[in-house]
C-alpha cells in the first residue's frame, strides 16, 4: 500500500493565515505545511483540504472515495472535476472499495472520525482527526497497525493508548500530522517526536505501508534534564514521557506536612500528569533503576541530594569532615552506577546551579558544589541531555 501525504499541518495550515505569533513568522518555506490530506494507492483520499490535493502535484483522476475526518469549518472547497463527492463513515461501519481496500470506521473521544485502511494484501494504516484519540480501547488487538498517522503533538495521548493494547508496536511507523503553530519548530519538533518514536514528514512525501520502512526514529533511553528554576524543565521531561502508556513518576521531595506551597507545587505536578501513571515518593532511586519495569520519570536530582546530605549530616563542617564526604560521595556513586547499568527508559531532571550569587554559608556552597558535581557525572552516563532555558530546549547531547 501507497500512501502520500498531500498535507501534514493544521485544518488552518502552518503558517495560519494572518496569526502574527513567531511560531508561525518561522514557519516559511520548507517549513511551512498544508492541512493534511492522505491518498491511498492513488484510490482513497483522507480528507479533502483547500490547496492539500494539489500539493504534492498528483493526480487525483483515479480516486473512487473522498473521506473526510472532521467537519471542515472554512470556506467551501471547490471539488476537482471527476472527484467523488465527500462524506464520512458511521462509527464501527466498514467500507469496501472497489479497488479492493477496507475502510473502517473507529469511533473518537472528541468529534470527528479515525479511519482503519486494510490494503488488499492486508497492509493497515490508522488515520486520526486532529485533537482526537481512539474511544473505548480496552483489549489488546490482534495485531499493531504498520503505519499510524495521528496527532502526536496535540494527542500524545492516543499514542499512549494505542500503545496499552498494542495497536502500535517496535515496527509501527508513526507519523505525526495535523502540525500547527502549537508544535516547536524543527529542529526540537524532531527531538520531541522522535522521545515518542515518532516522525514527521514533509507534505509530499510518499511512504510503502507494510513494505520497506525508514529506520525507528532513536529514542534515547537515558535523557537528563537541567535548567534553573522555573525554567519548564519539568514540563519538557514530562513531554519526553508522555506517549507511554504507563510510567512511575518519581518524587523525591516526599511530603511536607503544614506546607500549603509545597503542596500547591505537587498538586500542580499531579494535574499535569496522565491519569495512567504513578507516582512513588521514594528517595531510594538505585533500587528502581536496577529493577524492571515501565519507564520512570525522577524530579528531580537536587531534592535527592538534600536528602542525602541530610542522612550524612553534610551540613555540619565536622560531620563533613570525619566521614560525611566519604559517605557522600559513596552514596553517589551507587546511583550513577545505576544510571549507567539500568535497562529502564528514564528521564532525569536537575537543577543547574552555579551560575548565579555565590552562597553565603560554607553549607551552601558544599550543596552547590556536589550538585554540580553530581549533574556532571549523572549526565556521563545519559545519552541526551537538555537544557531548557526560558521555556526553550537546547540539547547539549543527543
Amino acid at each position: 500500500m501507497e500512501l502520500t501525504l498531500l498535507g501534514t499541518g493544521a485544518p488552518d495550515g502552518l503558517p495560519r493565515p494572518d496569526c502574527p505569533c513567531a511560531a508561525c513568522a518561522l514557519a516559511r518555506g520548507a517549513g511551512s505545511r498544508a492541512a493534511t490530506a492522505l491518498l491511498v494507492d492513488d484510490a482513497l483520499l483522507l480528507d479533502l483540504t483547500p490547496g492539500a490535493v494539489f500539493a504534492a502535484g498528483r493526480s487525483l483522476t483515479a480516486v473512487r472515495q473522498v473521506l473526510l475526518t472532521h467537519p471542515h469549518d472554512g470556506p467551501a472547497v471547490e471539488l476537482p472535476v471527476g472527484l467523488p463527492p465527500a462524506g464520512r463513515v458511521p462509527d464501527g461501519r466498514v467500507l469496501t472499495l472497489i479497488s479492493g481496500h477496507r475502510v473502517r470506521a473507529v469511533p473518537m473521544d472528541a468529534p470527528g472520525t479515525g479511519y482503519e485502511v486494510t490494503s488488499p494484501e492486508g497492509a493497515r494504516l490508522l488515520y486520526l482527526p486532529p485533537g482526537g484519540a481512539p474511544a473505548g480501547l480496552t483489549d489488546p488487538v490482534a495485531q499493531p497497525y504498520d503505519l499510524v498517522a495521528a496527532d502526536v503533538v496535540g494527542r500524545p495521548d492516543a499514542v499512549a493508548r494505542l500503545r496499552s493494547v498494542e495497536a502500535i508496536g517496535p515496527a509501527t511507523e508513526l507519523i505525526a500530522v495535523h502540525l500547527g503553530h502549537d508544535a516547536p519548530p524543527a529542529p526540537e519538533l524532531e527531538r520531541r517526536l522522535a522521545a515518542a518514536g515518532a516522525r514527521a514528514v514533509p507534505d509530499g512525501t510518499t511512504l510503502a505501508v507494510g513494505g520497506f520502512r525508514a529506520p525507528a526514529p532513536a529514542v534515547p533511553r537515558r535523557t537528563l534534564v537541567t535548567g534553573g528554576a522555573r525554567s519548564g524543565k519539568s514540563v519538557e521531561a514530562e513531554r519526553r514521557l508522555e506517549t507511554y502508556p504507563e510510567v512511575v513518576y518519581v518524587a523525591t521531595g516526599g511530603a511536607r506536612d503544614g506546607d500549603a506551597d509545597w503542596a500547591a507545587r505537587v498538586g500542580l505536578h499531579r494535574e499535569r500528569r496522565p491519569a495512567a501513571w504513578r507516582t512513588e515518593e521514594t528517595c531510594e532511586l538505585a533500587e528502581l533503576l536496577s529493577s524492571d519495569g515501565p519507564p520512570l520519570l525522577i524530579d528531580c536530582l537536587s531534592l535527592w541530594l538534600t536528602d542525602a546530605m541530610d542522612r550524612v549530616d553534610a551540613w555540619d563542617d565536622a560531620a563533613w569532615a570525619e566521614g560525611g564526604e566519604r559517605a557522600l560521595r559513596d552514596r553517589t556513586a551507587e546511583l550513577v552506577a545505576a544510571v549507567r547499568g539500568t535497562r529502564r527508559t528514564v528521564v532525569l531532571v536537575t537543577n543547574e546551579t552555579g551560575s548565579g550569587v555565590v552562597p553565603a554559608t560554607a553549607a551552601g556552597r558544599r550543596f552547590r558544589d556536589e550538585l554540580g558535581r553530581l549533574n556532571a557525572a549523572v549526565a556521563g552516563e545519559c545519552e541526551q541531555v537538555l537544557l531548557v532555558v526560558a521555556g526553550q530546549v537546547l540539547p547539549l547531547r543527543g
